[in-house]
């Protein structure tokens, strides 16, 4: 569904049921050398995901034949692929639910194209370019029976199953890895998962925790990430490095 080659132009499939919006994303990314294919509902993405990859989704919630929201939800629980949503609701908790259920960044109608555009960009950067603050020579980590596959990008439980992670989710948990046992504040992660540039919205960080703390913790386990109010998180588990 999504992969992203060196040396060639990024993939972007909007799915819009404005046929002037679609048209607009399709010339204006398209200017700025990206690919782009369009589609007019869930069911034609749905075909258009099948006929080549897709780096990243710039999705509207609001589609004649299902939500929006819940495709997100769907899609981030098969794959990692990057997810923009645009929507016309300015209440902070339908932006919170967005990103909950699978959504990566969202733009808000009426938008600005270079808007849409900046922020396509820095989410492309974010899932191509390793964590800085990531040990150099690290193939896996390995914390509690799970393991988190680098390269691959892959979380694997101790019931040896495949967790999916968003691309904000895989940020934090290496953040989390990179630094174990020690706090890191609510800015610091703010950074490290460079969630919404251009605003501060620490709410997002606990989004973001919120959805890791329910993929990872198991009930009547104990807790891999304390909430150290006032100041951020920490990650209480022992991390081993592998090779």
């Amino acid at each position: 569904m999504e992969s992203t080659t060196p040396g060639v132009a990024p993939h972007v499939l909007v799915v819009d049921d404005d046929p002037s919006i679609r048209q607009m994303l399709v010339d204006f990314l398209g200017d700025y050398d990206f690919r782009v294919s369009a589609a007019a509902s869930g069911a034609e993405m749905a075909v258009a995901l099948t006929r080549e990859p897709v780096d990243l989704l710039v999705l509207d919630v609001r589609l004649p034949d299902e939500d929006g929201i819940q495709i997100a939800r769907r899609l981030r629980e098969q794959s990692d692929l990057a997810i923009i949503v645009i929507t016309g609701r300015r209440d902070e908790a339908d932006r919170v639910m967005a990103l909950e259920l699978g959504a990566d960044d969202y733009v808000t109608k009426p938008f600005s194209p270079r808007e849409l555009l900046a922020r396509i960009r820095a989410l492309l950067r974010r899932t191509s370019m390793r964590d800085s603050r990531k040990d150099p020579g690290a193939r896996a980590f390995r914390f509690a029976g799970w393991e988190l596959n680098v390269g691959l990008r892959k979380l694997t439980s101790p019931q040896a199953e495949v967790v999916g992670l968003s691309n904000g989710e895989y940020n934090l948990l290496t953040a989390f890895l990179g630094a174990p046992q020690r706090v890191l504040t609510r800015t610091q992660l703010l950074e490290l998962s460079r969630l919404h540039d251009d605003e501060v919205y620490d709410r997002s960080i606990d989004v973001q925790v919120g959805r890791l703390r329910r993929k990872l913790e198991v009930q009547g386990e104990p807790a891999l990430i304390r909430t150290d109010r006032g100041v951020g998180y920490t990650f209480l588990a022992n991390v081993e490095i592998l090779r």
